[in-house]
């Protein structure tokens, strides 16, 4: 087959209407053979003739979409030494942007003869158990589609998996569900649409594999974070059989869901991959260069330095390994036109060396590139390793998971004492965390649960975790739930624990929707979705973590839907500026005030009580800092937000006549969506009862 010399850059295999170039990096290679695969599993191989830069390249004229292949990298193996090439292992393109096929657990897979040493080296053929890489075209009609670039203050983000969503939607063809065309479905975005949420953040997309000791007990890697290639949305979730056309149809989806006014957050991995530490598969970077990819032990390259939990961590110090992921970054940006980003383990990503350095080298390139620099970037700010939890430490045009919230929230709804001070600070942006930095509110994304751990429902059902379907005896995942203990565990009968426990669900989506910051609900929550108590639910891919349209919550999903168009309808609730706490525009009231119970402003001694349980903050609608498009002056009703988490009911004194001379209730949590609040405005000075454990919205009558 005759190839010619083709360009170093850019790398992997990218078609240009009559051939394809092929390029891909290695230091340490000798040489590198390009795999050709027809149909039937029958490889050519090509040895590349050129390499510029450690980029070993060639150009197949006739060669275009839906042609499988892999590499094969000779070079030194000496595992002791960290060197790992050996051209027995077929190996995946780590800029493959497409992916046929997944790794069939034989033991071809790994370097060392399975169960034996090591060190030493397996020889044995593992093309026949790899999936390989696909040239696909880069042609498709975007027609007017530009990211929303919807302002941050302004977004509600909806976390959810990207087959789960749809797997059983009864509105969505059987044939594609679970797909990215079933995510683009109408079904599936108008339920989005009526919902309110302005975002979807999805699960990884990348292509993953399953891990082999999931496979062997009959579980596979439901959530993704097993990332093998960055640049390939994961085939499993494709609905054509045409593995070349899983780009157009994740396209198609994004191209859908920006019609519908909703931007696309991907949940990346690029702080390990899926290849495990010294005894794992060699399936991709181990075998192209292994030192240059991995952050090896310096004193034994043999073994990898760990701080994801997961067996290895990319080596953030070398330039190939920051262009891989910058390349991944601009791809899904510039190409597949997602919105955004979460950056899982992000700080694993700033390990240049040890400690967590917030100027790193990855930051300064985010910083610095004029595309990804302008997208939605989030980080889930902690690692395993050292020193790792870093909520409050990331760059300016960062946002976080702000696990201080969930922390927060979780306790006081629990009833826990002495967290009113920490309270105040989560409902108002946290600026303790994020103010003395230049960040705004909108820094904080607030969440009380996550695909990672119980969903809202289980939170208020389950004390301790229910992990058996895992097959680890329920010794994985943690068994701390911070939430309100009803002494019943799981399903009962009881009907008022059965209301308290609605009651407190209803109590988080309020707290999180009517917050300063950015809200991001749990997929699923609005409707009632449980695991059964299971909170490390990773490897169900089956009716467990599928949501269960057969048994919505149809109140708590209008309950939902409300606080979500209450949020949208008032700037109040979604301010781009932290509260001052005194006069501002030479008014005479301050843009936020506290208060006990009784109606008296709170002291600085009041937060500190431990006894204390009940709170009320309110909101000026006529003191809100944030220009308008134009620079108009933003104004807004005023509400006035009452707390109590204590087991006895609470009478609120209302603020005095110089907040307002009346009041209405907007919504209470001890209501069903479909009971209104009580209607009759109440004075100023006025006693209102706040059940146990209820949250009650009010509004100013003008």
């Amino acid at each position: 087959m005759e190839i010619w010399p083709g360009a170093p850059f850019p790398l992997g295999a990218v078609y240009d209407g009559a051939g394809t170039n092929f390029s891909l990096f290695s230091e340490v290679a000798e040489s590198v053979e390009l795999c050709l695969f027809d149909l039937n599993g029958v490889e050519t191989r090509v040895r590349f003739s050129e390499a510029d830069a450690y980029c070993w390249h060639g150009y197949l004229p006739g060669v275009g979409p839906g042609q499988l292949y892999g590499f094969r990298v000779h070079g030194p193996y000496d595992a002791a030494s960290g060197a790992r090439c050996n051209p027995a292992k077929l190996l995946l393109d780590p800029y493959a942007t497409a992916v046929d096929g997944t790794a069939s657990w034989n033991p071809a897979l790994y370097p060392y003869p399975l169960g034996g040493d090591d060190l030493a080296r397996d020889d044995t053929d593992s093309a026949p158990y790899m999936p390989k890489a696909v040239v696909t075209s880069p042609y498709f009609d975007w027609g007017h589609d530009v990211r929303l670039e919807r302002p941050w203050h302004e977004t509600v983000i909806y976390e959810v998996h990207p087959k789960g969503f749809t797997a059983t939607h009864p509105g969505v063809p059987p044939e594609l569900r679970g797909t990215y065309a079933g995510l683009a479905h109408p079904a599936a975005v108008s339920y989005l649409q009526e919902l309110g949420v302005t975002a979807i953040e999805l699960l990884p997309v990348h292509q993953h594999v399953d891990e082999h000791e999931l496979v062997r007990r009959g579980l596979t890697d439901y959530w993704g974070y097993n990332s093998i290639g960055y640049l390939a949305p994961h085939n499993g979730y494709r609905a054509s059989k045409d593995p070349a056309l899983v780009v157009q149809e994740f396209k198609s989806m994004v191209k859908s869901l920006h019609e519908a006014g909703i931007e696309v957050i991907l949940d990346v991995v690029y702080n390990h991959t899926a290849e495990g530490n010294h005894l794992g598969p060699v399936l991709s970077l181990k075998g192209i260069d292994n030192a240059a990819y991995y952050r090896l032990d310096e004193r034994n390259p043999r073994f990898y330095v760990d701080t994801t939990g997961t067996g290895n961590s990319l080596n953030m110090r070398h330039p190939h390994v920051l262009q891989l992921i910058m390349d991944s970054l601009r791809y899904w940006a510039v190409e597949m036109h997602v919105d955004g980003f979460r950056f899982d383990l992000a700080a694993s990503l700033a390990r240049q060396f040890h400690d967590v350095d917030r100027l790193s080298a990855f930051f300064d390139l985010i910083q610095c590139d004029p595309v990804v620099s302008r997208l939605k970037l989030i980080a889930e700010p902690w690692d395993l390793g050292a020193g790792g939890y870093q909520v409050g430490n990331f760059p300016p045009l960062w946002s976080e998971w702000n696990g201080r919230f969930r922390d927060t929230v979780r306790d006081y709804w629990r009833g826990a004492a002495g967290v009113l001070g920490d309270l105040a600070y989560r409902l108002t942006g946290s600026s303790d965390l994020y103010e003395s930095q230049s960040r705004r509110p909108y820094a904080s994304i607030n969440f009380v649960t996550a695909h990672d751990g119980f969903t809202l429902k289980d939170l208020v059902s389950y004390e301790h975790k229910h992990n058996e379907a895992n097959g680890l005896a329920n010794r994985d995942g943690t068994d701390d739930n911070r939430s309100w203990n009803c002494g019943v565990e799981g399903p009962t009968d009881d009907e008022k624990i059965v209301s308290l426990r609605r009651r407190q669900q209803r109590n988080f989506l309020a707290t999180v929707l009517l917050s300063q910051g950015v809200p991001m609900l749990c997929g699923g929550d609005e409707i009632g979705r449980t695991q059964q108590g299971n909170n490390n639910a990773f490897c169900q891919d089956n009716a467990l973590s599928w949501f269960d349209w057969e048994h919505v919550d149809t109140e708590l999903h209008a309950f939902t839907t409300r606080l979500v168009r209450l949020r949208l309808d008032h700037p109040v609730f979604r301010r781009r500026r932290f509260f001052h706490g005194r006069p501002i525009r030479g008014g005479e009231l301050a843009d936020i005030a506290w208060f006990r119970p009784d109606g008296q402003e709170m002291r600085d001694e009041d937060w500190a009580v431990p006894s204390a349980r009940a709170l009320g903050m309110l909101l000026d609608g006529d003191a809100i800092p944030d220009p308008g498009p134009r620079g108009e002056r933003i104004r807004d009703e005023t509400y006035c937000l009452l707390l109590n988490a204590g087991d006895g009911p609470e009478t609120f004194v209302l603020p005095g006549e110089r907040w307002g001379r009346s009041w209405v209730e907007e919504l209470r949590t001890s209501l069903p969506s479909s009971s209104r609040a009580d209607a009759r405005a109440l004075p100023a000075g006025a006693g209102l009862v706040v059940a146990p454990f209820e949250l009650v919205l009010l509004r100013r009558v003008p």
